[in-house]
């Protein structure tokens, strides 16, 4: 039975990670956040409940297991379990913890299907086409052997029977769904790529396979079994009843995160299907951008996968939490590197936080024997200096209206400004000397009592992202309740007693040696992957090296004579017609314009050397030839996904390859 609920709910949810390895950074990275908005959201009034789980079926799956030797239920179980003991472990793991393998879950998809199919939105049909099976998907037009337009892998011929979702019905309807809800896809790139997607016409969609066995089964139609998009994206209503959601009470959603290589699942797929079923659509979806390590994405085939158990065996989670936080955008693509990781470990967190809060204590320990001191009167020359009440009240409204954004890194940013302000004035202050003469004590314990002070409003502002090292900071201030209890509306200036018990000052963010944290992280890193803990198939080779090869950067000797190549190579080079939706300067680059691009299933983010040439508003709707399947790269901090081509000039210009007739968006050149 439910109960009723004293504070208005929020649901929030990671993606249900698929089951072929263990976690790396980029997963670590999207549950952190939804774990950091999960402590936010309490800490504002809510009743928060966060899902996480494991998507466990596919072909993918399937093989994975045949190779391994294992049945695919055992298979996927064994990594769904190590799956949660590592959120369990980081204390990042939700209430709640939904596997595609749970009856609850199968029972779920079974009746959504048949509410889809009762409302004539399910037909049998037959489908030939391209699959990528490391990402689960149909690939639309591609020919036999085609390379995944997402991962670069060959695709597989599939004939097969299936069920199909009439998912071109819902165009106009998703259309209209998103003007009503203008934020329902974030951040607004994202929200322009789906528009585009959606606007170029949806077709029906496969929903079963006949082909495979490791799936949930179609009642009364064997051998199909459910695709696993269908099936996973389910999930999220599963672990919270289900056909018996409203006894629960918790959905909709109000948030998915997910990361902005599966926005199209979640914001096309997912709420056609509920709209198809009758049921309410997720309030939000935000997408989080890549973790690039040496300016290209993670990934397994490339070799340069992290893993986050050697980063927090030798920082501490809370290392990995602040960083992920504070040097990433939200919503963007932020790369990563150990170096970085140890540099604002030591410099934000020890010397920062640790630092501050050690002094201060300390202090108050020395001058007045552990209990925080009584505060003179300010002055009017100090109403508005840092650590006063109309500082700290404008900084509380600024951090959580930051919050509310999710711009953590900005969120952070301005926490650690209270840092530095409050450092810095004890540094003027000088409480040490204070405490040399008798008739500066009243001084002394107005010093004292504003860093403490300070130090406090700061620890439950930083909670969300740092909640083991605030709750130390907490404790040691002499506050008793959880601070995982306080609610931000009512934090404010002065509500510290003086004659509060300190605690014992301990450390809380020791100082480590860069070099020597570093070399036991990547040597935890390689012991760690040695064995690997699944067995995979290999890794289909990469694009051509020269198709993924900067320019050089100068041309070469007007008698150079280029090498010839075969037909061969110049076939692994995939062209298409793009539509430049849009166009702006990159900050900081006087060449350089980033374009959204339409090619036809997708817009890509594409950084061209052109703004000498070209004005940004001269370029949009203007067709271009894009490379598509070249690596993304960073230029200037901001990923490029493709390849404008243009001619040369002999001063250097360059020139816009272009139509004279007209020709489709998307169409491949030959």
């Amino acid at each position: 039975m439910s109960t009723p609920r004293t504070k208005p709910k929020y649901y929030l949810t990671t993606p249900l990670y698929y089951t072929n390895g263990l976690p790396h950074i980029g997963h670590t990275y999207s549950t952190i956040v939804a774990d950091v908005i999960r402590r936010y959201k309490r800490m504002r009034g809510f009743a928060v409940t966060m899902t996480t789980g494991a998507d466990e079926h596919g072909v993918n799956v399937e093989r994975s297991a045949i190779k391994a030797g294992m049945s695919p239920l055992d298979y996927s179980t064994a990594i769904a379990v190590q799956w949660k003991q590592i959120w369990d472990d980081f204390d990042i793991a939700g209430e709640e913890f939904i596997r595609t393998t749970d009856e609850r879950h199968h029972r779920t998809v079974q009746w959504l299907f048949k509410r889809c199919r009762e409302n004539g939105f399910i037909q049998k049909g037959s489908y030939t086409g391209q699959y990528c099976v490391h990402d689960n998907a149909y690939v639309a037009d591609a020919g036999p052997g085609d390379p995944c337009p997402d991962c670069g892998r060959p695709t597989e011929t599939v004939t097969e029977e299936n069920y199909f979702f009439k998912l071109s019905e819902f165009q106009q309807k998703l259309l209209d769904f998103y003007a009503a809800n203008p934020d329902f896809i974030k951040p607004e790139s994202r929200r322009n790529e789906v528009l585009s997607f959606v606007q170029g016409g949806l077709r029906n969609l496969s929903i079963t396979r006949t082909t495979i066995k490791w799936g949930i089964p179609v009642p009364d139609e064997a051998p199909h079994v459910f695709y696993v998009w269908f099936d996973a994206l389910i999930g999220y209503l599963s672990a919270v009843g289900g056909p018996d959601f409203a006894e629960r009470d918790l959905w909709p959603a109000d948030l998915h995160i997910v990361g902005k290589e599966i926005i199209r699942f979640h914001a096309v797929y997912w709420p056609a299907f509920l709209m198809a079923a009758d049921l309410p659509l997720p309030r939000q979806i935000w997408a989080h951008g890549w973790l690039l390590f040496d300016s290209e994405k993670m990934s397994k085939s490339r070799g340069n996968v992290v893993r986050p158990r050697p980063i927090v065996n030798v920082l501490g989670i809370e290392a990995l939490r602040y960083y992920l936080l504070r040097e990433i955008v939200f919503g963007q693509d932020g790369g990563f590197s150990y170096d970085a990781l140890v540099t604002r470990y030591n410099g934000d967190l020890a010397n920062g936080l640790g630092n501050l809060t050690s002094r201060t204590l300390t202090m108050i320990e020395r001058y007045f024997g552990g209990e925080i001191p009584t505060p003179a009167v300010a002055t009017g020359s100090e109403k508005y200096s840092s650590g006063s009440a109309e500082f700290a009240s404008e900084a509380l409204n600024r951090i959580t209206q930051l919050y509310e954004k999710l711009s953590f890194s900005l969120a952070l940013e301005a926490i650690w400004e209270m840092v530095a302000s409050i450092d810095k004035y004890l540094t003027v202050e000088k409480p040490w000397t204070l405490a040399e003469k008798p008739e500066d004590r009243a001084r002394l314990g107005k010093v004292l009592y504003t860093a403490a002070e300070g130090l406090r409003l700061i620890a439950a502002l930083a909670h969300p992202v740092l909640p083991q090292a605030t709750q130390k900071i907490w404790s040691q201030l002499g506050q008793t309740e959880p601070l995982s209890s306080v609610q931000l509306d009512q934090l404010a200036w002065g509500q510290l007693k003086p004659g509060t018990r300190t605690g014992k000052p301990e450390g809380i963010f020791p100082r480590v040696e860069k070099s020597e944290a570093i070399e036991r992280i990547e040597a935890m890193e390689q012991e760690q992957n040695k064995p690997a803990a699944t067995p995979e198939a290999a890794p289909s080779a990469a694009p051509a090296a020269a198709a993924t090869a900067p320019a050089p950067t100068t041309p070469p000797a007007p008698a150079a004579v280029p090498a010839k190549i075969g037909i061969e190579d110049f076939a692994k080079v995939e062209m298409r017609v793009g539509l430049v939706k849009s166009a702006e300067r990159v900050a900081g680059a006087d060449k350089l314009l980033q374009l959204q691009v339409d090619i036809g299933d997708e817009v890509r983010q594409i950084v061209a050397g052109l703004a000498l040439a070209y004005k940004p508003e001269d370029l949009v709707g203007r067709k271009v030839v894009v490379v598509v399947n070249l690596l993304p790269r960073k230029l200037r901090g901001v990923e490029s996904n493709g390849m404008i081509v243009a001619a040369s000039l002999p001063d250097g210009a360059p020139v816009l390859a272009g139509f004279l007739e007209e020709v489709p968006v998307g169409a491949r050149l030959k």
